[in-house]
């Protein structure tokens, strides 16, 4: 499922690593680096907050008091450099429903959250398999391509071009070499060029104008999410 994701984190590396790993997950995910600006957005509705508790502005338990108040239910896991027992129980009698201390790998945010988030929503349907990017719904079951723009007609893709999709966008923001592309997509007995990956592109932003698909010159490609 394609969730929305706020992360309230003022340290600007933690948090655009954080938003990477969601990213890769096929979640939206909306930054703020105060606690102004996120509180100014409390009255939205997104899946699941990840929040710090020490911001300039509004701290994060104010900021947790007012999602209670305003949205009720929506998954809240704090974030926090103390590790204090004291701020973990104050936290959670708040209305958090995770807590996670500094330092922490990204990864385990992202198992923390998947479990939070599939608790609260529910397992996966087929339905909710689909990636939403760039205007464009991919669905990995049915290798099918449609521009929400016209969604009856889906977008003509050879198999190359379909698998390097699948590819990039099982993995949305993360840098693949050519190296990784020609390995994945056409297998490691490959010996051609890797100019074909150059090529298989050309054709996939030919046929999907809208899809924001990079290129990181003398190194590969990586899809983002906007």
């Amino acid at each position: 499922m394609s969730y929305t994701v706020f992360l309230v984190e003022d340290e600007q590396n933690l948090s655009e690593a954080l938003k990477a790993y969601m990213e890769r997950e096929g979640w939206t995910v909306q930054l703020f680096h105060d606690g102004d600006k996120a509180n100014e957005a409390v009255e939205e509705t997104p899946h699941l907050w990840v929040l710090d508790i020490m911001l300039p502005g509004t701290d994060g338990y104010q900021i947790l008091k007012n999602i209670r108040e305003k949205q009720g239910d929506i998954p809240v896991i704090f974030i926090s450099a103390r590790d204090q027992d004291l701020d973990r129980v104050l936290g959670l009698e708040m209305g958090s429903d995770d807590y996670i201390s500094k330092p922490f790998l990204p990864q385990e945010l992202i198992i923390r959250a998947k479990k939070l988030l599939t608790r609260t929503y529910g397992q996966e349907s087929e339905e909710s398999k689909k990636i939403e990017l760039n205007d464009y719904t991919i669905d990995a079951e049915a290798r099918t391509v449609t521009d929400n723009h016209q969604p009856e007609q889906p977008v003509d893709l050879t198999t190359k071009e379909m698998d390097l999709i699948l590819l990039l966008t099982e993995q949305v923001g993360k840098a693949l070499s050519r190296e990784d592309i020609i390995e994945e997509v056409w297998g490691e007995n490959y010996f051609g060029s890797e100019r074909a990956v150059d090529d298989v592109v050309r054709r996939v932003r030919k046929k999907m104008p809208r899809i924001h698909l990079e290129t990181l010159y003398g190194f590969g490609y990586r899809i983002l999410s906007s």
